[in-house]
């Protein structure tokens, strides 16, 4: 459906999609970024394995459904974000039972540090909407061909503005400052290489999911601010 003017609609996946979203954001985030790793000369921490799906599932989202659907998904992986980053200082803080041995472990699994939750907070509310942002603008510049060049080119961009925030607000005077370099030049790189990787899977999903939805929308009149939340 190609309109100037999105009725509102149901759609029989968007919540799948949105719920693949915001699963994904909340491992990456909880279970990956606990540990920093070095592979084939990379640095970069074990959430960067499948953070950038969340990037995937943006692009899939804008490119179907358009920038108002993808910015209720992204508020809504917000909300969860800060839910569960709030509970997991919760239960770090709790005392443990008598007898209970593992506390440490948990502090270091979910202990993150305020300042380091308060950086993945910002820097993925900037680097969703700028990827999402950036998709909607090129798709109607392209007028909807050369799908590969909005999915790579919104992530170049996305991905760099997460990582040039994340990393100096969370590590920078913590770590060595080459250290946060290597750690934000490699987990950019591996970002944007599952992007392009992932490319050929991103095809058939919008394929099918336009075809299956009868949507294919053009972000024409959209009033782009993050904050407008339509309900």
């Amino acid at each position: 459906m190609n309109a100037f003017n999105q009725e509102k609609r149901t759609y029989k996946y968007l919540d799948f999609v949105m719920a693949g979203f915001v699963a994904v954001l909340l491992c990456s985030n909880l279970i990956g970024a606990g540990k920093v790793v070095s592979l084939g000369g990379f640095v970069f921490g074990c959430g960067n394995l499948f953070f950038p799906l969340s990037y995937l599932f943006g692009d899939i989202l804008t490119e179907v459904y358009g920038y108002k659907a993808s910015r209720r998904v992204v508020w809504a992986g917000f909300g969860a974000l800060i839910f569960a980053t709030l509970m997991s200082q919760v239960v770090v803080s709790l005392p443990p039972a008598p007898g209970w041995e593992h506390q440490s472990a948990i502090e270091i699994i979910f202990g993150a540090t305020p300042r380091v939750a308060l950086a993945s907070i910002i820097a993925y509310f900037c680097g969703e909407f700028t990827n999402s942002f950036v998709l909607a603008k090129m798709k109607i510049a392209t007028e909807g061909r050369w799908l590969f060049l909005r999915t790579i080119g919104s992530t170049v961009v996305g991905e760099a503005v997460d990582s040039l925030i994340f990393y100096p607000l969370a590590f920078w005077g913590v770590f060595a400052d080459d250290l946060v370099i290597k750690m934000a030049l490699g987990s950019y790189a591996i970002k944007v290489g599952w992007e392009v990787i992932a490319t050929p899977l991103t095809y058939r999903v919008v394929s099918w999911l336009k075809r299956a939805e009868n949507e294919d929308y053009y972000d024409y009149k959209t009033e782009f601010s993050p904050f407008k939340i339509d309900l």
